[in-house]
């Protein structure tokens, strides 16, 4: 049977090995990014909101209109 704790081990150590050669964002960069991420949402959620209010009162009209 094939120790355990050895190949946690391992995958551990070439984590770290992979995690060093990866490039990381600046502080600046990381900055942009997350006001592009968080406008981008806000900007998502308006739309969806003014889509679902706009369906809402479309459907509401068509259902008034049906059953007079």
């Amino acid at each position: 049977m094939a120790n355990p704790f050895r190949s946690v081990r391992i995958f551990f150590g070439e984590l770290v090995g992979e995690l060093q050669k990866a490039s990381w964002p600046t502080k600046t960069e990381l900055k942009d990014s997350t006001i592009v991420v968080i406008v981008a949402c806000l900007l998502l959620g308006l739309f969806t909101s003014i889509s679902d209010f706009a369906l809402y009162n479309v459907v509401d009209a068509v259902t008034e209109l049906v059953s007079r």
